[in-house]
C-alpha cells in the first residue's frame, strides 16, 4: 500500500523529526471499529512498526513525529533522556490506551554500528509514530500527532478516510518461496566454537554462553512480512510478534516467546526461558520429551543460572520478589522451560532501567556477562545486530513492553538474514547443540518456504 501524495504533504513524513524538533506535539484520538493491520504497515517507503502480545494488544505505526538515537554505554539513559523531552512537550487528547508511545529496540552489544544487513539500525533507536492504531480489550483506537492541533486533527480525518477504505481482515498472503540458504557458520567451525568455550568452562572463567548462527536465505520474491507475521501468529498465538522498518535499510521483525520485561507503575513481570527440546505429534511423545527436559541435570543447570540472575538483577530495584513454580512453555516445534518472576518496584523507575538491569539475560548472553560477551565477540562470526536484544515500547510514564529478539530476522529486498542461538553449558555436545539450533530456525523458515 503506497502512502498518498497528500499525507505526504500533510505528515510530511518523509522528514524525519529528530527528539529536539518541535516545541509540542499534539496528538488526537477516534474509536474505530476495525481495520487491517497488516494493511496499515504494508509500504517499504515509510518508518513502520508493529508490535503483538500473546495477551491481545496490538499496535501498528507510521510515520516519524519524533526519534531518538544513542550508542555507547550510555545508550539506554540517553534515550530515556531524549524521549522524557519529547513527551513532556506532547498534549494528548484522548483515552490512555491510545497514547502516543516510543517503538524502538536496542542492538545486542553496546558498539554495534549500523551497515548491512542492519543498515538503519544503530545501538539504539526508537520513533513516536506519526500515526498509530491500538486494538486491546479496550477497543480499537487511532491517533495521530502533528506539531499543533490542527495539523493532528486534519491527519486524523485524513486517515479515517484512508481507513474506511482498508479490508478489516488482514491477509496472511503466500509464502515467498526459498531460492538458496547459507550458513555463516559451518558444522565444523562450530564443533570449534562450543570446544573453545567448554575449555573456558572447564578452567572456570565461564560458567555459561549462548552461542549463536545467521542463516542467509534468498528468496524467489520479496517476502510480505506482515502475511508473515500473520501467518506466524495463527502458528505461534502465545508468542510475540514485532516488525520495525526505517525509510532505509531493512525491515527487522521476528515471533519470539520470551518476554524481557512488562512494566505498568510499580509491578514488573518477567521470565526465564531456557531449556528446550522438540515436539512431537504424539501426546505420550511430546510429554516424554518434556519429561527428559525436566529430568535433565544439564538442562536444570542452564536454567537455575537464567532464574539465578535475573532475581540478583531485580532485587537491587524492588520491595518484593517472587519466584514462580517451573512450568513448561510449549510452542508448535519447540518446548522450553519457563519460570514467570514477578516484582513490585522500589520507588519510581522507567523500563528503560528494568530492561538495562536485564540485558542481556543468561539466555541470550551467558554467566558471568562479561566472559560471556568475550567468549560471544570471540567466537561468532556474524553481527548479531538487533538479534537476543530488547524491542518493544514505551510512554511518557515510563511504562512499556519488551520482548527479546530472537526467532527473528531481517528481510532487505529479496533476502532474509535469520539468527538462532543455543546455550552452551560444562557438559554440552557440540553435535546436539547444533541440532536444537536448526530446530530454532523452523519458525521463520517453514513460512518463507
Amino acid at each position: 500500500m503506497d502512502q498518498s501524495s497528500g499525507e505526504r504533504r500533510l505528515a510530511g513524513e518523509t522528514g524525519t523529526k529528530p527528539a529536539d524538533g518541535p516545541t509540542t506535539l499534539t496528538s488526537r484520538s477516534r474509536e474505530l471499529e476495525d481495520v487491517s493491520f497488516g494493511a496499515i504497515v504494508d509500504v517499504a517507503t515509510d518508518s513502520r512498526m508493529l508490535w503483538a502480545t500473546p495477551d491481545g494488544l496490538e499496535v501498528v505505526g507510521r510515520g516519524v513525529a519524533a526519534q531518538v538515537t544513542a550508542s555507547g554505554p550510555e545508550r539506554f539513559d540517553r534515550i530515556r533522556a531524549q524521549t522524557a523531552r519529547v513527551f513532556d512537550a506532547l498534549d494528548h487528547d484522548g483515552p490512555a490506551v491510545a497514547r502516543p508511545r516510543a517503538f524502538g529496540g536496542f542492538s545486542f552489544h553496546d558498539g554495534h554500528e549500523s551497515g548491512p544487513p542492519w543498515t538503519g539500525f544503530g545501538a539504539a533507536s526508537f520513533v513516536v509514530p506519526r500515526t498509530l492504531v491500538v486494538r486491546s480489550d479496550e477497543g480499537t483506537w487511532l491517533t495521530t500527532v502533528g506539531n499543533d492541533p490542527d495539523e493532528a486533527t486534519a491527519r486524523l480525518e485524513h486517515w479515517i478516510e484512508r481507513l474506511d477504505d482498508m479490508p478489516t481482515m488482514q491477509p496472511s498472503g503466500t509464502a515467498p518461496g526459498i531460492d538458496s540458504t547459507t550458513r555463516t557458520t559451518s558444522r565444523e567451525i562450530w564443533t570449534e566454537q562450543v570446544e573453545t568455550a567448554l575449555e573456558r568452562i572447564e578452567r572456570g572463567a565461564l560458567t555459561k554462553v549462548v552461542l549463536a548462527q545467521a542463516l542467509s536465505v534468498e528468496l524467489d520474491e520479496p517476502v510480505d512480512i506482515p502475511g508473515t507475521l500473520e501467518r506466524l501468529r495463527r502458528r505461534y498465538p502465545n508468542c510475540y510478534r514485532f516488525l520495525i522498518g526505517h525509510e532505509v535499510g531493512g525491515t527487522f521483525f521476528g515471533a519470539p516467546p520470551e518476554r524481557l520485561v512488562s512494566k505498568h507503575g510499580t509491578r514488573v513481570e518477567t521470565e526465564a526461558l531456557a531449556g528446550s527440546v522438540p515436539r512431537s505429534d504424539a501426546p505420550e511423545e511430546d510429554e516424554a520429551y518434556a519429561d527428559q527436559m525436566r529430568d535433565s541435570e544439564k538442562v536444570q543447570r542452564e536454567h537455575g543460572l537464567v532464574v539465578e540472575a535475573i532475581r540478583d538483577q531485580l532485587e537491587p530495584l524492588a520491595s518484593e520478589l517472587q519466584i514462580d513454580d517451573q512450568t513448561i512453555r510449549r510452542l508448535a516445534n519447540i518446548q522450553h522451560l519457563q519460570t514467570p518472576i514477578s516484582a513490585t518496584l522500589e520507588g519510581d523507575r522507567h523500563v528503560l532501567e528494568i530492561v538495562e538491569a536485564l540485558h542481556p539475560t543468561p539466555a541470550v548472553g551467558g554467566v558471568p556477562p562479561a566472559a560471556a560477551w568475550e567468549t560471544i565477540r570471540d567466537a561468532e562470526t556474524f553481527d548479531r545486530g538487533w538479534y537476543a536484544a530488547p524491542v518493544g515500547w514505551f510512554d511518557g510514564n515510563g511504562d512499556g513492553e519488551f520482548a527479546v529478539g530472537i526467532r527473528s530476522g531481517i528481510a532487505t529486498d529479496e533476502t532474509v538474514t535469520l539468527f538462532a542461538g543455543n546455550g552452551i553449558v560444562a557438559d554440552s555436545d557440540p553435535d546436539d547443540e547444533w541440532e536444537e539450533v536448526q530446530l530454532k530456525f523452523r519458525p521463520i523458515l517453514d513460512e518463507l518456504r
